[in-house]
């Protein structure tokens, strides 16, 4: 997990930038870095915090998160306002910037989702169907993103680590079979 951020610290192109810029990408490789441990947390694959003591430690993960994130994009505003403001309205010409926007509004409502959860009552299945739909949609933008941004993390490293991603996550949700609810959802209509 370490070895893409140890490469990516000595990346000629760090020599350009101001500290704004490399702390703003430093906290957006840190956030890539939790979608792989998120999904291990969630699926109890880390022996020492299984059950209530990896949910705990996946919720607080999750706020790190959602705090990594917003520190990627201050510092993005930071150094150009224009830039984000341009992402954030999805008129920017780098195509990368539409994925990364799109995983952290997903991110945001997986996080608002977790926080709410007992305040609107949603059914643990209907949760957790939503949630990992909205994991997805956060681990595939950020992955895409990632991998679209030609930056200081170097390639190979980096491809491995987004597979890595990619395929905790994948295990995860197979392995949970979050989806089943629209299965029963379906069959049960269909008996009607």
């Amino acid at each position: 997990m370490a070895v893409p951020i140890v490469l990516a610290a000595g990346s000629p192109l760090l020599a350009w930038r101001d500290g704004v810029y490399v702390a703003s990408s430093f906290a957006g490789m840190l956030a890539l870095a939790l979608l792989l441990v998120q999904p291990l947390l969630a699926g109890g694959y880390l022996p020492a915090l299984q059950a209530r003591r990896g949910r705990r430690v996946h919720a607080w993960l999750g706020a790190a998160l959602v705090a990594l994130i917003l520190l990627h994009v201050a510092g993005l505003w930071l150094t150009s306002a224009p830039d984000v403001i341009d992402a954030l309205l999805f008129a920017s010409p780098t195509p990368f910037s539409a994925w990364g926007v799109v995983a952290m509004w997903a991110a945001f409502a997986a996080a608002a989702l977790a926080a709410l959860r007992a305040r609107i009552r949603l059914a643990p299945k209907v949760w957790r169907l939503g949630h990992t739909a909205l994991a997805v949609v956060v681990v595939s933008g950020s992955v895409v993103h990632a991998w679209l941004v030609d930056g200081t993390m170097e390639p190979l490293s980096k491809a491995a680590f987004c597979l890595l991603v990619l395929l905790a996550t994948a295990k995860v949700i197979l392995d949970l079979r979050a989806w089943t609810l629209i299965a029963r959802k379906r069959r049960s209509a269909d008996r009607r």
